[in-house]
């Protein structure tokens, strides 16, 4: 946070809207010239960008939805809100993103979504899930939580999927405190994720179906919910997004320290980035081998370094036990959460600060 985004809040709580207002709008925008989307929504959470994107995509009961484990729970959770069938498929041995091999393996006539997660901030292979999803008449979701202002092969993220997701929490790459956005190449879905988010409310005259009931009138013609984001988060996230650059390379910077700066160590792998995939990193997926996992993250705790683990399988959530899935479904995604260890990854860290926690690696390995 700065004074500039402190003044852009204050400037909208000094003024006449609070919500459904012109910051909303603004930032919207300014989203669709970032991302080159025809149309993006802004919405409360991650959560719900996920949950409007598989509402505009026509998820619901029969319908199959094809993923990654390697994912925060929502992604599938929301899937299976609206009815659908999760699939869950194993992911990349390297970058553990959803693979396309397995994808194409999986996909049925029931397959309506495949959805994909920039995990790390490194874009999926988007390329190869679109054609897979064209020939099985799906739609593609980018689950983008992690990678707002990453490009693959030149195109920014947001105009390489039919929906996109974005996640606006104060972990991400840039924040509105609470909050996400869905963004979209094509019109269409663009108006349904817009009214699913607005609890499914038109107002437009030629679409009413009572028309002549007085100029008050709004009618719900599909379910919505309210995920509506206020002008009061959208003006922190506007001012954030000026910086979202800077954000970028600076995150950069750090990885680019921890590569260098572990290189070579025993006992640990490091994360790739692919040549044709420009991230903003997200997290610093370190692979602590040998099943020395825990001791290192103990040992890098007790020593005051915020270590983390990104992510448990989804299925092996208890919710997803109870529908009968089971452990040893996606053996590369099980592998790499046995060995993965998130280092501390965001703009304010000083290259001492890095270089204390690669001190703190090489000590918890020693141990």
């Amino acid at each position: 946070m700065n004074d500039d985004d402190v003044e852009a809040v204050a400037t909208v709580l000094r003024g006449d809207w609070l919500t459904t207002g012109p910051t909303v709008a603004a930032f919207e925008r300014a989203l669709e010239q970032l991302t080159g989307a025809d149309r993006c929504v802004t919405v409360t959470s991650g959560t719900a960008a996920l949950h409007v994107a598989y509402a505009a995509a026509g998820v619901g009961p029969g319908d199959e939805v094809v993923t990654t484990p390697m994912t925060f729970v929502a992604t599938a959770s929301s899937a299976l809100a609206l009815g659908a069938t999760v699939r869950f498929v194993d992911v990349e041995e390297d970058t553990a993103n959803i693979d396309p091999e397995a994808v194409a393996a999986a996909v049925t006539d029931r397959t309506t979504v495949i959805a994909g997660v920039d995990y790390a901030g490194h874009p999926i292979e988007i390329d190869a899930i679109n054609e897979i999803a064209s020939r099985a008449g799906a739609l593609v979701v980018e689950d983008a939580a992690h990678s707002i202002g990453s490009t693959y092969r030149g195109r920014p993220v947001g105009s390489l999927a039919d929906l996109t997701t974005f996640s606006f929490f104060p972990t991400k790459n840039l924040t509105t405190a609470e909050g996400g956005a869905v963004a979209t190449l094509d019109p269409d879905l663009g108006a349904r994720a817009h009214r699913f988010h607005n609890i499914g409310l038109v107002r437009d005259p030629d679409l009413l179906r009572h028309p002549d009931e007085g100029p008050w009138h709004q009618e719900v013609h599909e379910w919505g919910l309210n995920y509506r984001l206020p002008d009061v988060l959208a003006a922190l996230g506007h001012s954030q997004l000026r910086r979202l650059s800077a954000f970028k390379a600076r995150r950069a910077e750090v990885f680019a320290r921890y590569q260098q700066g572990l290189a070579g160590v025993d006992g640990i792998r490091l994360p790739t980035r692919r040549a044709h995939v420009d991230p903003i990193w997200h997290l610093y997926p370190l692979r602590v081998l040998e099943g020395r996992r825990r001791t290192v993250f103990e040992a890098m705790r007790a020593d005051g370094v915020g270590v983390q683990v990104n992510y448990l399988p989804v299925y092996w959530h208890p919710v997803f036990e109870d529908l009968g899935m089971r452990r040893g479904m996606c053996p590369n995604a099980e592998a790499f959460y046995a060995e993965e260890l998130s280092l501390p990854m965001h703009v304010e860290l000083t290259d001492d600060d890095i270089d204390r926690v690669i001190d703190s690696v090489t000590t918890a390995l020693r141990g």
